[in-house]
């Protein structure tokens, strides 16, 4: 019985460690675009009118009055290729508890990286449409700003479960608002599950598969043919 060549193991083995990783990563594909088709067919659905029944994803007109000697701007928020801040209002529900609202986007200026002035905010109740999030807009924060990210009105993150006041509930979402957002920007790009990620992570791993076997057959198979042929 022959032995079985030492690189033959060797290049199979790490053919077959790579192949089933590129593998893993479809099937995590699959899984997330099992996600975002419920995120889609939740987007699609009625719009909800109250926190009841409340889902990431849904949409929801909520009525309530907005609260804005608590409002905050979210800094270095990139849109379109510019950098900006992002508006985040608490809405005080009509059942007492508080929502933050992310209301919309605004351009940094040239001249100066302080945020912009506050924008009109109308009194009264007010009904916003928007997209149920659990958290609003993110970035990386290190040190003593990640978490809520700081004091006063210019923020890194905001931690929507902390109350901007003594004693109000807050309810445990983010409302993206969607539109009646001028002077602010509020086209807020789509969700992206990172399907063509894992996509791109398969073919890789699948690449290096065939470059296991390839090398071996570049580096034993074809010199001992040649040998043969001369």
């Amino acid at each position: 019985m022959p032995v079985l060549d030492r690189y033959f193991l060797m290049a199979a083995a790490a053919a077959g460690l790579t192949a089933s990783l590129g593998v893993w990563q479809l099937q995590r594909a699959q899984t997330k675009q099992t996600l975002q088709a419920s995120r889609d067919a939740g987007a699609g659905r009625a719009a909800l009118v109250s926190l009841q029944g409340a889902e990431e994803h849904r949409h929801a007109v909520l009525r309530g009055e907005w609260q804005p000697a608590q409002q905050l701007w979210l800094g270095n928020r990139p849109h379109d290729r510019q950098s900006g801040f992002i508006l985040v209002t608490p809405l005080r529900l009509q059942d007492g508890r508080w929502l933050w609202v992310q209301r919309g986007w605004h351009p940094r200026s040239q001249a100066s990286f302080d945020p912009p002035p506050w924008p009109p905010t109308p009194a009264g109740q007010v009904s916003v449409r928007g997209r149920l999030a659990r958290q609003a807009s993110q970035v990386l924060a290190l040190g003593e700003a990640a978490g809520a990210g700081g004091k006063g009105p210019l923020r890194q993150n905001l931690d929507p479960a902390v109350s901007p006041v003594a004693g109000a509930v807050m309810a445990p979402w983010v409302l993206w608002q969607l539109d009646d957002c001028a002077p602010l920007r509020c086209d807020w790009a789509p969700v992206d599950a990172g399907v063509a990620k894992h996509h791109g992570y398969a073919a890789q791993w699948f690449a290096l598969s065939a470059l296991s076997m390839g090398l071996y057959v570049w580096f034993r198979i074809l010199p001992r043919r040649r040998q043969v042929r001369s």
